[in-house]
């Protein structure tokens, strides 16, 4: 099975629970996204990775158009569904993959991903398509996960991160983050770091992680170093915190 297949089957057996997370569908992230889109106008918006669509919610009533895409069908029939019931009505939804877009050039005045990036296994190709499909000074937003400077707490996050979920590919540092844009050619800014509190039976409920997997990462949690645990505020019943970021990132208007 390749990596997008294991994407799709992972996140099309919870949907469900994504529409319901506590910890997707509040933040002040997604204040921040509306308002950015606020600055475009009426902007024509792509969420890429759109899960159960709570950006897609967020930003609809100040654009012109939101094209929710995922790779898992059941996703978006969870949005459909979700996008019907609250009445919002310039939503709509396509599957495929991110490092593959079906659009025209210079399609959309903004696009959004929010904590999926840590799932795609080209980055530098769905960035690339990003810089296509963007007009000139349109706007990417991505917030995900990030990883820690230091070592040895970036490899005890990437390792609970994959116990928890075989989807995961990596929770990547602010500084990787910056290499990237600058790469594929954006101006860029982060604009928002912030602790998000993760509640340990919800978060391996949330993806259906196998009983012996929950098991590992309380076992890794039991034999990491004290400094690890307390980065992590790791707490008797192994709810922990993770560091999560907003950057901004700019297509330049053509000279």
């Amino acid at each position: 099975m390749q990596q997008h297949d294991v994407v799709a089957e992972q996140f099309g057996q919870t949907a469900n629970a994504y529409l319901s997370s506590a910890v997707h569908a509040q933040g002040a992230d997604l204040v921040l996204m509306q308002e950015c889109a606020r600055r475009h106008g009426k902007p024509q918006v792509l969420d890429l990775g759109c899960g159960a669509g709570h950006a897609s919610f967020a930003i609809a009533p100040v654009a012109a158009s939101v094209v929710a895409y995922d790779l898992a069908p059941q996703m978006l029939d969870v949005v459909e569904h979700a996008r019907v019931q609250r009445g919002l009505h310039n939503i709509s939804t396509q599957q495929g993959n991110v490092a593959t877009l079906p659009f025209a050039d210079a399609s959309f005045d903004m696009v959004v991903t929010r904590f999926s990036a840590h799932h795609w296994n080209d980055v530098a190709g769905a960035l690339a398509e990003v810089w296509r499909v963007l007009r000139p000074n349109g706007s990417l937003l991505v917030i995900d996960i990030v990883a820690p400077k230091t070592a040895l707490f970036d490899t005890t996050l990437q390792a609970v991160e994959l116990l928890r979920d075989a989807s995961h590919v990596r929770d990547y540092r602010t500084c990787e983050w910056g290499a990237k844009f600058d790469n594929a050619g954006f101006t860029h800014q982060l604009r928002s770091v912030w602790k998000l509190p993760m509640r340990f039976d919800d978060w391996v409920a949330r993806m259906r992680t196998p009983l012996d997997r929950v098991a590992a990462i309380r076992n890794l949690f039991d034999a990491a170093p004290e400094e690890a645990r307390r980065y992590f505020a790791l707490q008797d019943d192994y709810s922990f915190s993770i560091d999560a970021a907003m950057f901004e990132a700019t297509k330049p208007q053509v000279q």
